[in-house]
């Protein structure tokens, strides 16, 4: 008795744990869900910094330049001049100016050169160990517009990378409502394929009891028995693809927790007119804008070269905070302005400005091919969106059809008028179709979203499926 009551108590916990993890999530909190913990998106919000950081490093290049430094050396010998070898030629001077001076001021005289005379004649102007601290300061003034065009660049980055959030965020947006549709349009099917074992299995126990009474043949039997195993065997695949699909949502939400779609997929009573799509794209595609953003860096690209045709103009100064034993003689500190002017580098820059050109060109006819390759896709996509669409009023009158075909089939086997193969392939039929109405809804959506994804308008997907006429597609028993 107490193993029972504890395997109900375990039980019963896996229940709660297993409803707790799987929580309702209607297509707008799991579109939140996705944008904040999806793996993709931090990814590229971390680029916006980056890039966003590097435009702010662009703005240091207008600023001064301040650096410090400090240096020691040993030199072989001191810096000075070394009159030793003149002192014979000055003896000699002195001694001419002696022999014509009188002989009383000669004691005199030689009292007042002999300290001179004896003294070292090397004058040392630095000595061999000298050291100093100190720090410089560089302004640039002018350095052909690099600056300028550096600081365009950089913020041309920071704007692609921002494009490139958009991209990622509205392939997510696709990506979400791909797999969590179908999510849906797996859990239905397994529904269908649920319904279909049941009908075959209750169609199976009568055809037992007939087979016994003698009133089926065989061969009708074992007609019966494929379509049970059949049956079965559609059943089990759909589980397993159904398993499959979840774990790719709970992949794209970037939790653990794997999501119970709330929101049911829809058909659009007018989806609106392809130029509207058309225009949306022009203005609001970020792969449209990546490549409008190249063709600018690639102009900024043409500046820069163009800049080292021009002088370039540095203010700069520097001095010593510190000196060990440097020559007083030495200045302190020194202000001034420096210009350079490239003559002649063996026509690199000549080269280098007219390739930038070229790549100015070449993206300029990128651009114009990208348009017109996004324009084909809004139609392309916009045309089979519309299919799916007319195609499930197609679906809906065979539907009607299979569902009244089932009835009939049914009163005729229960009257001994209709065999039992006929009864199952009417229930297939009516299985099958329900299968390919739900298709045609999963289909339609997923479209909606590339369509959007295309136009640039991905965020508009959750309004699109709230709009009034927006008809839910569900299975219905």
């Amino acid at each position: 008795m107490k193993h029972i009551f504890l395997t109900t108590v375990l039980l019963g916990l896996t229940v709660v744990s297993a409803a707790q993890e799987r929580q309702l999530l209607t297509l707008e909190e799991a579109l939140s869900i996705t944008l904040e913990h999806n793996p993709s998106m931090q990814a590229a919000a971390h680029e916006e910094r980056a890039a966003e950081q590097e435009r702010r490093a662009a703005i240091g290049l207008r600023m001064p330049q301040i650096n410090v430094a400090g240096a020691y050396a040993y030199m072989g010998k001191d810096i000075g001049f070394d009159f030793n070898d003149m002192k014979p030629y000055a003896q000699g001077v002195l001694s001419q100016i002696g022999s014509k001076l009188p002989p009383d001021l000669l004691p005199f005289i030689g009292q007042l050169t002999a300290p001179i005379m004896g003294s070292d004649w090397a004058l040392t102007l630095q000595d061999r160990s000298v050291g100093f601290v100190g720090g410089e300061v560089t302004l640039p003034i002018w350095m052909g517009g690099k600056i300028n065009a550096a600081n365009r660049a950089a913020k041309i980055n920071q704007r692609t990378a921002m494009a490139q959030g958009d991209q990622t965020r509205n392939a997510l947006i696709s990506e979400l409502v791909e797999r969590y549709f179908g999510v849906a349009l797996a859990k239905q099917v397994v529904a269908v394929r649920q319904q279909v074992v049941d009908g075959v299995r209750v169609h199976l126990n009568d055809a037992i009891a007939l087979e016994q009474n003698g009133m089926l043949a065989r061969a009708d039997m074992l007609y019966v028995e494929f379509k049970m195993e059949e049956a079965e065997r559609e059943l089990s695949n759909a589980r397993l693809q159904l398993q499959t699909i979840e774990s790719a949502l709970a992949n794209t939400l970037g939790t653990e927790a794997q999501g119970e779609p709330a929101t049911a997929m829809f058909v659009l009573g007018d989806a609106g007119p392809l130029s509207y799509y058309r225009e949306a794209a022009e203005k609001y595609n970020p792969l449209l804008n990546q490549v409008a953003l190249k063709r600018e860096l690639a102009h900024e690209n043409v500046r820069v070269q163009r800049a080292d045709f021009l002088p370039q103009v540095v203010a700069m100064g520097g001095g010593t905070f510190y000196n060990y034993q440097v020559s007083d003689l030495l200045p302190r500190w020194a202000v001034g302005v420096g210009v350079s002017l490239k003559i002649f580098n063996g026509l690199n820059r000549e080269y280098k400005y007219s390739a930038a050109k070229q790549t100015e060109r070449r993206v300029a006819s990128l651009e114009q091919k990208a348009g017109a390759d996004i324009g084909v896709l809004v139609e392309k996509l916009y045309n089979q969106m519309l299919h799916y669409g007319n195609q499930l009023s197609s679906i809906d009158a065979s539907l009607a059809f299979a569902e009244e075909y089932l009835k009939t089939q049914n009163a005729a086997f229960r009257e001994g008028m209709g065999s039992s193969s006929d009864l199952i392939d009417a229930e297939l039929n009516l299985a099958k179709v329900r299968a390919e109405r739900l298709q045609a809804a999963y289909q339609y959506d997923v479209l909606l979203a590339q369509l959007l994804e295309a136009a640039g308008l991905s965020c508009d997907f959750a309004a699109y499926a709230r709009r009034d006429d927006a008809r839910p597609i569900v299975f219905q028993e």
